[in-house]
């Protein structure tokens, strides 16, 4: 039976009426890759890293999304441990597959990672591998070739 609006089609005959097709109410169903999040607070003690570590694997599995957003807001004063903290975050993330984003990272934690050189996805920012879009670099007359 051909269906034309949702209703039989007794009149539809030929060519065309056999390829009709009558949508399904509602909304198409998509498959979203939604990052889960992991919420940092206060400073971390090194007996919780290995722990941290072991649900940054467990939500990659789990939702089968390629990154994990760590909102970093509440982790403290910026410093080393933070940023072994995250180093470490990083690499038990990039071992299973995946990758870890910040969230709302203290500008002077920003600063520490790019020190100690640790690129990490910030939300927000370009990644990387993309230019920013509409950026034009100026050139003076007389600057030497690169």
């Amino acid at each position: 039976m051909i269906l034309l609006g949702g209703q039989p089609a007794a009149h539809a005959t030929g060519p065309r009426a056999a390829m009709s097709y009558v949508r399904p109410p509602g909304l198409p169903i998509v498959d979203a890759m939604t990052p889960a999040v992991l919420v940092l607070t206060g400073p971390v003690t090194q007996d919780e890293v290995t722990g941290l570590c072991d649900d940054v694997r467990m939500l990659l599995e789990s939702t089968g999304a390629g990154c994990v957003v760590c909102d970093v807001a509440g982790l403290g004063p910026p410093g080393l441990g933070a940023v072994d903290l995250l180093a470490r975050l990083e690499l038990a993330a990039k071992r299973a597959g995946g990758r870890i984003r910040l969230r709302d990272p203290h500008p002077g934690l920003r600063a520490l990672l790019d020190l100690v050189g640790l690129r990490i996805e910030v939300e927000g920012q370009p990644e990387q591998r993309e230019p920013a879009l509409r950026v034009e670099e100026a050139v003076e007359p007389g600057d030497p070739a690169l």
